[in-house]
């Protein structure tokens, strides 16, 4: 394709929001409709990536190469396949109903956040499309600019605290990635490919120490146990967008990172460090689960929420299977929309209260019973319910759990028991157990509210009850990731027995 489509889509967003400060700053109204119109452009480009796929081949579309740093040789190179396609929609979408979200709740430098909106769009889209090693690091750390924006300008009372951590945790585990691509770049030939740094050999050791180098940054954006104690503070203080763009894209980058990165060009470690990596998904998902029922505040439960769920997507990638790391994708997608969902939800009802305590919620089924059952959907599919999406990623995750090491599979099913127990616990606190008074007289789901919380439902049922529809796009990049990590791991090993 001769348009350079993947360069649009993460470039057009960025001088999209800076055309925003063209406009008086005093035009709320117009800025909100401009970075709104510039969001629905960007949902629209990113649809023939999604439709003109080929899902036959494993191999890198839409692919764009120029030549940037010689001397070093560093390319501007970009491409999509059957896993990292996906991830696009998913971006272009929840910055769209983000934008949505914050229409009324953002009233203060309106301009400033909007524009921090589009260019975390850009570089969200950046780190899925890079296929060079420092092209992907530029944009895995120009993302933290604008999330630190967010959450520290326009978050709540705590927000300097939660973004300094925030902002701490990732940047001391990306600048161990940078010492890992630095070691990877010297002993890869010299080239920052990853298609051709995922095609050579090397020693078990180097291969160790790189994947704990990458580890420290993707386990910490994942967020996994233990090292997941910033999230529930940046959901808690973030904007009702900051807590929508953290659950559904953020957080995929980490375990989005192990998928690019660790398993196609370090195999041996991959398999060395599978057990270990199950046990700590394990660990999170019942850890989680167990800490969302001692919760007080609606979006601390639901950011715990994240932390167990994520477990369940960890466990699927490193069981090391065709339908481990399918459902572990699936489900990253899916707990983009339900967890992007609840967030979106609650961010309209603390509008109207301006509380986040469970304590003051009540009877709310009787004030507000449209959001009432949007909430209900949400809460469904967050536990797993069949026909929802939430369903089928969680049952692949568990046969290829069990096809690996069936206890682990055992184990995470727990979590779906402890799942269902905080999610329809929550739900009865919030919307029965008699009417509160800081919930009467509350206004119903505007237009615009209800339009921004119809996409999610639409998800929820189309990948429930049509899950190929996203899966078709897995198989053949998922089989030969797959390959790459099993016949990766037992060349070395072949060798050395074929040596005289």
């Amino acid at each position: 394709m001769s348009i350079p489509l993947l360069s649009t889509l993460i470039f057009f967003p960025v001088l999209g929001g800076l055309s925003l400060l063209a406009v008086d700053r005093q035009q709320t109204g117009t800025i909100r409709l401009m970075a709104l119109f510039i969001a629905l452009i960007e949902f629209a480009l990113s649809l023939p990536v999604f439709l003109f796929f080929d899902k036959t081949t494993h191999l890198m579309q839409f692919v764009e190469h120029h030549r940037w740093i010689p001397a070093l040789n560093i390319n501007y190179t970009l491409g999509v396949d059957g896993i990292s396609v996906l991830f696009l929609l998913l971006t272009t979408l929840i910055i769209l109903l983000s934008i949505l979200v914050s229409w009324e709740a953002i009233t203060d430098k309106v301009p400033e956040f909007f524009i921090s909106l589009l260019l975390l769009e850009g570089a969200m889209i950046g780190v899925f499309c890079a296929t060079d090693f420092f092209l992907f690091y530029i944009f895995w750390e120009a993302m933290l600019i604008p999330m630190f924006l967010i959450i520290g300008v326009w978050g709540g009372p705590n927000r300097i605290y939660a973004t300094l951590k925030f902002f701490l945790y990732t940047l001391i585990g990306s600048l161990l990635m940078l010492v890992g691509i630095i070691l990877l770049y010297l002993n890869g030939g010299h080239t920052f490919d990853i298609l051709r740094l995922a095609g050579q050999s090397y020693p078990l050791k180097l291969q160790l120490i790189l994947f704990w180098a990458f580890f420290a940054a993707f386990a910490v954006k994942v967020p996994m146990w233990p090292v997941h104690t910033w999230l529930p503070d940046a959901h808690t203080e973030a904007p009702a967008a900051g807590s929508v763009i953290l659950a559904g894209v953020l957080i995929k980058m980490g375990a989005y990172g192990f998928l690019r990165f660790s398993m196609p060009i370090l195999p041996q470690a991959t398999q060395a460090m599978m057990v270990p990596m199950l046990v700590l998904s394990v660990i999170a998902i019942v850890y989680g689960a167990i800490v969302c029922l001692a919760q007080t505040d609606l979006k601390r439960l639901v950011a715990y929420s994240s932390v167990s769920h994520m477990g369940f997507v960890t466990l699927g990638l490193f069981a090391l299977n065709q339908r481990g790391l399918e459902g572990g994708i699936l489900q990253m997608i899916n707990h983009g929309v339900v967890t992007g969902a609840l967030f979106l939800a609650i961010g309209m009802v603390y509008e109207r209260t301006h509380t986040r305590e469970i304590v003051h919620y009540g009877g709310l089924a009787t004030t507000m019973p449209v959001f009432a059952g949007f909430f209900l959907l949400f809460t469904l599919a967050a536990v797993g319910l069949p026909g929802t999406n939430g369903f089928i990623g969680e049952f692949l995750i568990l046969l290829g759990g069990f096809e690996r090491l069936p206890w682990t599979a055992v184990v995470a099913a727990s979590g779906l028991i402890l799942g269902a127990w905080y999610m329809l616990w929550l739900y009865q606190r919030i919307f029965f157990n008699g009417v509160n008074e800081r919930v009467q007289g509350l206004a119903e789901l505007n237009l615009r509210e209800i339009l921004t919380l119809a996409p999610m439902v639409l998800l929820i049922f189309w990948i429930g009850l049509y899950p190929n529809a996203l899966l078709s796009f897995l198989h053949v990049s998922v089989a030969h990731l797959v390959e790459q990590v099993h016949v990766g791991g037992l060349a070395p090993m072949v060798g050395a027995v074929l040596q005289p």
